[in-house]
């Protein structure tokens, strides 16, 4: 009941455009913010920057491409193979390993419909560790989104995306459900992926963040090309 009613006020409110906010903050946009318009809450942004902020983890940036993120990748999985004794790399592999074992149970991607971001998130964790993706593979991501955010010119350094660019990573990582009834000609599939945005992908990144803070604090991660072990 209380959910209920709590939607009906947001969209009540949504409903009741304030001019207070008239301009997007982006520069050189010119739109209303959507708190402008009768389609949303948002102060600061108009539609089309508030979805790319839920998407990307910016509102004007766009995320890193698969072409620009594998070199750094491969660097960062490199680099943690050749340090794999070193303490800050163990650390930040086992918080990553108690992240798959506190996830809770297997949660199915076409059954996430209702829950909250928060379980999403454990959802997420729960699937990687189902599919047993390796450890090292979420904390290289974290490392090659680290290393290619130094590299870029024209980084946003915000940690939200920061946060999020890890998140859509490892988010890839973990898939979907497949599922097959039969065979042949008559043979029934189900192919389900969650979505990769909103406040989901900030639980996520914020985990990683957590698990990869104390490795990041203590090591000094250089250009992609010239990356150097961690110090004894």
């Amino acid at each position: 009941m209380k959910k209920r009613e709590r939607k009906n006020e947001v969209k009540a409110r949504a409903a009741e455009p304030s001019h207070m906010f008239t301009r997007c903050r982006v520069v050189g946009c010119g739109k209303p913010a959507r708190a402008a318009t009768e389609d949303g809450l948002d102060t600061r942004f108009c539609r089309s920057h508030s979805d790319h902020l839920a998407r990307h983890g910016s509102a004007y940036k766009r995320s890193y491409t698969a072409k620009e993120i594998t070199p750094y990748r491969k660097a960062a999985l490199a680099w943690l193979e050749a340090n794999a004794d070193n303490l800050w790399v163990t650390n930040a592999i086992e918080r990553v390993e108690t992240l798959y074992r506190a996830a809770g149970p297997h949660v199915e991607a076409f059954r996430l419909r209702g829950l909250s971001p928060d379980d999403r998130a454990r959802a997420a964790w729960a699937r990687l560790r189902k599919a047993k993706i390796d450890p090292c593979r979420v904390v290289a991501a974290a490392l090659a989104v680290e290393m290619i955010i130094r590299d870029d010119p024209q980084a946003e350094t915000k940690a939200e995306f920061k946060r999020v660019q890890t998140a859509k990573l490892v988010h890839k990582m973990s898939s979907g459900t497949h599922k097959q009834w039969g065979s042949g000609s008559g043979a029934k599939e189900l192919h389900a992926y969650p979505r990769s945005r909103g406040r989901v992908l900030r639980h996520v990144g914020r985990d990683v963040e957590l698990a990869c803070e104390l490795l990041i604090q203590h090591s000094s991660l250089p250009l992609v090309h010239s990356l150097q072990p961690l110090p004894a």
